[in-house]
């Protein structure tokens, strides 16, 4: 029987192994679920997965192989330079093979522009951009009297120039009294010390750090406040990531390390702790870190079963616009625009296991609590994008 592959397409070496690796474990989940089911139309899934190497070239020899072994689904996640590549080559083949589109489904990968200007029809993302997370951290930053000095660091490519663009505009418009007391760059994976951007933070006095590092570059950021016993808070897109927790509970930060997300092992449903507990059985005791995932492989499953169709020029239509229930008990959608989903965000804190949470992090006995909860009303940012239908 013919199966229906899914190429997955990110690091799975160097410093970002870990993120991609665990990525290709929820992929693998997902499909497995599907495919307990049936499939989709009768034929199962089958996961192909690509190492990237984070390089946008890479991507694009990678993405090349994925269509020569049969795939026609392609999911990329960690790193927008990767990510634009995927996009400019999913497009222009497509132009070039009328009959084989190919789609790209993005789990992770949050410049703004994905779904502004360089939109794309054959691009559909379920996190939610990086003005978007930027919006409600800010908003719930407004609230804290206590932020009086902010420092930014960032990774020095276009995902981190759109949060320090975000950060810097949004922070001075809803706290304009707040100082921002640092304003940081470095290279996207290549640091393995930061003491010396610790040091600078700490000499500058901030009280709070806005960071939208990711992988190895949030781990060791944590890693050396840690080891320098710098004390502020921190407001941050992946601090749940790969060393993350462990580093956040050597810092000894209870409570005041944040991070904005669609969901967390601690939202509190039947469902949320149900999916949870079965995963971590099955990833030797790893959390479920991208709620997204689940979306986008539930998501596709019922577009290919509701247009009766497992080729992407069809069973698109039926993505764009498409309602979901999520596992939180709320709904969430696909803005046909601009292929933007839009969800209930959490922002969560770090902190040791109580009351009804359930599931720690990293064996550290400390789990992620809600802080606060964003409604999808509230996230619902308008679009530039002028998608160019098919014909």
């Amino acid at each position: 029987m013919a199966q229906v592959k899914i190429a997955f397409i990110d690091p799975l070496s160097g410093a970002m192994a870990p993120i991609g690796e665990h990525g290709v474990k929820h992929f693998q989940y997902m499909i497995d679920k599907i495919n307990a089911k049936g499939g989709v139309n009768g034929q199962k899934m089958e996961l192909i997965t690509f190492d990237n190497k984070l390089s946008p070239q890479e991507t694009v020899i990678a993405a090349q192989k994925a269509i020569d072994a049969g795939a026609r689904i392609l999911t990329l996640g960690n790193g927008s330079g990767a990510a634009a590549a995927m996009i400019d080559f999913v497009n222009k083949h497509n132009d070039r093979n009328p009959g084989k589109e190919v789609v790209y489904l993005n789990y992770a990968a949050v410049d703004p522009a994905f779904t502004n200007d360089k939109c794309s029809y054959w691009h559909f993302r379920w996190d939610a951009h990086s003005d978007i997370k930027m919006q409600a951290l800010t908003s719930y930053m407004k609230g804290k009297p206590g932020i009086k000095k902010v420092y930014l660091i960032n990774q020095d490519y276009s995902f981190g120039h759109a949060v320090r663009k975000a950060a810097n505009e949004m922070v001075k418009a809803k706290r304009p009294d707040v100082q921002i007391v640092g304003d940081e760059l470095h290279p996207l994976a290549k640091i393995t010390d930061f003491a010396p951007y610790v040091a600078k933070i700490k000499a500058s006095g901030a009280d709070s750090v806005i960071t939208g590092n990711w992988g190895s570059d949030i781990a060791l950021l944590l890693k050396a406040a840690a080891d320098a016993n710098l004390q502020v808070d921190w407001y941050t897109y992946y601090a749940g990531g790969a060393g993350g927790p462990t580093a956040i509970k050597q810092t000894g930060l209870k409570d005041r390390v944040f991070q904005i997300t669609e969901g967390h092992a601690n939202v509190n449903t039947p469902e949320n702790h149900a999916w949870e507990q079965d995963f971590r059985k099955k990833s030797a005791g790893q959390g479920w870190w991208y709620p997204r995932v689940r979306n986008e492989m539930e998501m596709l499953a019922k577009a290919m079963n509701e247009a009766k169709s497992n080729n992407p020029k069809v069973f698109a239509e039926k993505l764009r616009g498409m309602k979901y229930k999520l596992i939180y008990g709320t709904e969430a959608y696909m803005r046909a625009e601009d292929h933007q989903f839009f969800q209930d965000m959490y922002i969560s804190n770090l902190t040791p296991l109580a009351g009804d949470m359930k599931f720690d992090e990293e064996n550290t006995g400390w789990g992620w609590r809600t802080a606060a909860k964003i409604p999808m009303g509230n996230t619902d940012v308008p679009t530039t994008c002028k998608m160019a239908k098919p014909s």
